[in-house]
């Protein structure tokens, strides 16, 4: 057994045992810094494409973002649009990247199928309740953009958003019926033993200290290894440090709240969700909730002020859930926890290129579960030999934010005009 983080998701996946720490002289094609979905996408798929892969985690498998999250498997992008992508990256680019996107929760679903990972999965959808005219509107032209893409999604009135929800006040929304939920610290230990069926070999408790060019390749060094890679993938994400210079300052780090309550009684259960979809409504601080397989309902949020946020958040979150499902009898809370999320100034994902045989991929801005097993497919295929530039995420050299030790906070320094903003926007019947 080994200590683990206090989320719900780490008290409810199946005991695990800490693999050993890498140990003496190691070589191997590619190396692998981050046990995360991206890290073990890109050591599955790398293995599978019959690469010597090694896997290297500073903690322990999911003890990052992979393991703090919400468990929702949501395959599109928070703030933009097919249309919007392709204005920015262009046609080619912008197809590419649209692709990866739509069909990552296909993959995700189809990974725990052909790899046979009991993960509490249900593929019951993700929907998007409107909390405004404007955010209707939004939400129609999401509905055709993606439909276009031959996406199974469909626009909501607020009649159907109720029905499906079980909770009033909506305008509308919409829905990917693709889209779903899972416990995410089972869908990784999953990941990581279909790896390393495949080949792969897999530490932790490893933590790169140095990493160094060597002829053509490259040279880790941890505290009791010296690992030879020809090549070299950083996925460690929002919990980047200096071993990339820049790359820690090229994303926005944001932490997020999430919570667990008590399991809810049966009468309660079946009004609220009765198809176990998984929501995320459009507000600025927006209001998400959905089930885990033993009805405790989960939601999220964001802090103002750091100073005792770690009791204080997740207190406000409970009272905001009640208030938003008009539960009066809300059971108390059963768990609470954090994790950071990377988010980009453009709401996209991005490959870094510092250097030639490594990369990094950062900043699935809130859509992890989906995004980043894509990525590691994506990075999976640099490592066999695909130029960066032929992904089909857009790569770049490290380009860091320009004020960043200011600006990184300005997510949560906003956040109090975001919650005027959408209390000015939401109709009367909508919590707050």
């Amino acid at each position: 057994m080994i200590a683990q983080p206090a989320t719900l998701w780490h008290a409810t996946a199946a005991p695990t045992t800490l693999r050993p720490p890498a140990m003496g002289e190691i070589s191997t094609d590619l190396l692998v810094i981050g046990g995360g979905f991206a890290g073990l996408s890109t050591a599955l798929h790398a293995a599978e494409a019959g690469l010597r892969v090694v896997l290297v985690e500073a903690s322990h498998i999911a003890f990052g973002a992979t393991g703090r999250n919400a468990g929702f498997v949501v395959p599109n992008f928070a703030k933009v649009d097919p249309d919007g992508i392709r204005a920015t990256l262009g046609d080619t680019k912008g197809n590419q990247l649209v692709q990866m996107a739509a069909t990552s929760a296909d993959l995700v679903f189809e990974l725990i199928t052909r790899h046979d990972i009991s993960c509490d999965a249900q593929r019951s959808g993700w929907i998007q309740p409107s909390h405004s005219e404007t955010a209707l509107a939004r939400a129609k032209d999401r509905t055709r953009q993606w439909a276009a893409e031959g996406r199974p999604v469909e626009f909501l009135t607020a009649a159907a958003v109720q029905t499906l929800t079980g909770a009033s006040g909506w305008l509308g929304g919409w829905i990917d019926h693709s889209g779903g939920v899972l416990n995410p610290v089972s869908y990784a230990r999953g990941l990581a033993h279909a790896a390393e069926t495949a080949g792969a070999t897999l530490f932790e408790n490893t933590r790169v200290a140095s990493l160094s060019p060597s002829g053509t390749g490259w040279q880790a060094r941890t505290e009791a290894a010296t690992i030879h890679a020809a090549r070299v993938v950083n996925v460690t994400n929002a919990y980047a440090d200096t071993l990339i210079p820049g790359l820690a300052h090229s994303f926005f780090p944001l932490k997020v709240f999430q919570i667990a309550t008590e399991p809810l009684p049966p009468s309660v259960r079946t009004r609220l969700l009765p198809g176990g979809e998984c929501v995320s409504d459009s507000r600025r601080n927006l209001f998400t909730f959905r089930f885990d397989a033993a009805n405790r309902l989960i939601t999220g949020g964001m802090h103002i002020l750091s100073l005792g946020a770690d009791t204080r958040v997740p207190r406000t979150i409970h009272r905001r859930m009640a208030q938003m499902l008009r539960l009066s009898d809300l059971p108390p809370l059963q768990y609470a926890w954090s994790g950071m999320a990377a988010v980009m100034p453009n709401f996209l994902p991005r490959l870094i290129t510092p250097a030639p045989n490594l990369i990094a991929g950062i900043a699935c801005n809130g859509r992890g579960i989906a995004m980043t097993t894509a990525m590691g497919r994506e990075l999976a295929q640099w490592a066999t030999g695909t130029p960066a530039e032929a992904l089909a995420i857009p790569a770049s050299p490290p380009a860091p934010i320009p004020l960043h030790a200011l600006m990184r906070h300005a997510p949560n320094a906003l956040l109090p005009i975001s919650q005027w903003r959408d209390r000015r926007e939401s109709p009367a019947g909508l919590g707050r």
